[in-house]
């Protein structure tokens, strides 16, 4: 039914609880699995040229952290049993990203968690599984974290 998985991480426990359901889908239809995270390079563009980082040591925070969270992601897939390909993916909206890389790799279904944001929260920091949701034609299973 399903022969390529995208698993969008951000190092989260509901991007574990997505990685740990790509896991059991990708065992079930003997599926490939590809998990990335997604590195906004500008992501305080409109906000002024001052913030808190520059652009380098933002960066340079932002791919530790990507490299932690894709570490983490191939070994939680490997212990499940399966083998993955990862990547670190730069995009202006991590959304849009996520699209371009289930794109690039064929995906046929996305598999990511939501951190179930509501209302001022939700308005202030956005939904990427709500933008990826409006956004995609590619099956997409939305993962909930234990609230």
């Amino acid at each position: 039914m399903f022969k390529h998985i995208l698993v969008p991480v951000d190092g989260s426990d509901t991007s574990l609880a997505a990685i740990d359901k790509a896991a059991g889908l990708a065992k079930a239809f003997g599926a490939q699995v590809t998990a990335i995270f997604v590195i906004d390079p500008y992501p305080f563009t409109g906000v002024g040229a001052d913030f808190a980082y520059g652009q380098d040591q933002y960066l340079n925070a932002a791919k530790a952290e990507a490299g932690a969270a894709i570490e983490n992601a191939a070994a939680r897939l490997k212990q499940a049993g399966v083998d993955a390909e990862t990547k670190v993916v730069e995009s202006h909206a991590v959304w849009r990203g996520v699209l371009e890389a289930a794109d690039a790799a064929g995906a046929d279904l996305i598999v990511m968690g939501s951190h179930g944001r509501r209302g001022l929260e939700k308005l202030v920091l956005g939904s990427v599984a709500q933008s990826v949701l409006s956004h995609t034609r590619i099956n997409t299973l939305v993962v909930r974290g234990a609230d």
